[in-house]
């Protein structure tokens, strides 16, 4: 007879195997004496096996991975799962609450990890977070979206150089895989350094949701989950992930008014013009230059610019990567629009 899969003790609630609990850990109040919880829904397997944690909205503006797991909930069945499935839609309950990327105190939390239980109240969070979810992790998906007032073409980083992340990063099956040591501070760092892999997911805009992004995050959670044998069935993707080679962020060369010529997703080749930049004023239209050949996966959407701000995010790839992920982006765009 096999064993019976023990209950997932999370603090002081039990949740038995074959069932879903949703949880609430007291994180703060407000100044009103309201209380703030971390809510973490808990998908207790059947049989053994990893415990993933989804977590989203670590900055408190970037919605689309909420959005992610609220679709995941109605997307797992307890009863067929193996493992633990542990989705946390909303870290930074604060920021949310403000639609802001960081917490009252102006403290940025993806810095503050693993954080202190008698530091300021970012430090605080980051490790309620650490101690109760990260270290009972075996595997993270951590999902993000570009800055506001910037957009990100859906994109997986990680350390490329871990075999387990990589192959998470390509069952995810985001177009662009970006390898990419985690920051000090972050929690993909104290998850790396715990030796628990750690990918992360960044796609679309703070505060507004992409539809594309969204169904692309939902999709890729359960290619990771099949990929550690979660769940049943083939990992489901038409296009292949390519790593990126190098990235890095054209700046403007003076200030004035933006008219963009390439958008989001689109193969620049070298000396080819990204955007013209002009005095509201009139005269001669600058053009922006694209330093080299490769596929556009960051820009921001404000039309103005001074000299020296970052206005398009551009990948390289090495040989003929360059014309797998210029197909490739046709295939995902075609699946998810």
């Amino acid at each position: 007879m096999a064993k019976k899969h023990e209950p997932f003790v999370f603090g002081d609630v039990s949740v038995a195997a074959g069932t879903q609990q949703s949880v609430k850990l007291p994180a703060a109040k407000l100044y009103n004496d309201t209380p703030m919880d971390l809510h973490v829904e808990v998908f207790h397997g059947t049989k053994a096996g990893p415990v993933l944690l989804v977590c989203a909205a670590i900055h408190g503006d970037e919605l689309n991975g909420i959005e992610i797991c609220r679709r995941l909930l109605g997307r797992v069945n307890a009863k067929t799962l193996t493992g633990t499935l542990l989705i946390v839609p909303i870290v930074n309950v604060f920021g949310f609450i403000q639609q802001s990327r960081y917490l009252p105190d102006r403290r940025d939390l993806n810095r503050c990890f693993p954080g202190s239980a008698k530091g300021a109240l970012a430090s605080r969070l980051a490790h309620l977070f650490s101690s109760i979810l990260v270290k009972r992790a075996t595997h993270i998906v951590d999902l993000h979206t570009g800055a506001i007032h910037r957009d990100n073409l859906p994109q997986i980083r990680c350390d490329t150089d871990d075999k387990v992340m990589l192959d998470m990063a390509n069952a995810f099956g985001a177009p662009v895989i970006m390898s990419s040591k985690a920051r000090e501070g972050s929690m993909r760092g104290y998850a790396n350094s715990l030796d628990i892999p750690c990918i992360l997911y960044e796609a679309g805009e703070a505060l507004r949701f992409s539809d594309m992004s969204i169904k692309s995050g939902v999709n890729g959670v359960i290619n990771v989950m099949r990929c550690l044998s979660m769940t049943k069935g083939k990992i489901k993707t038409k296009s292949t992930s390519v790593n990126a080679s190098r990235s890095y962020w054209v700046r403007s060369e003076s200030d004035g008014l933006v008219n963009i010529k390439l958008k989001l997703g689109e193969r620049v080749s070298k000396g080819q013009v990204l955007a013209n930049i002009v005095n509201p004023l009139g005269g001669e239209p600058s053009p922006l230059l694209a330093p080299t050949d490769g596929i556009i996966i960051g820009n921001s959407n404000i039309p103005v610019t001074n000299e020296g701000e970052a206005l398009f995010h551009i990948a390289q790839f090495s040989g003929d990567e360059i014309e797998i992920i210029n197909d490739n982006l046709d295939d995902f765009m075609q699946e998810y629009a």
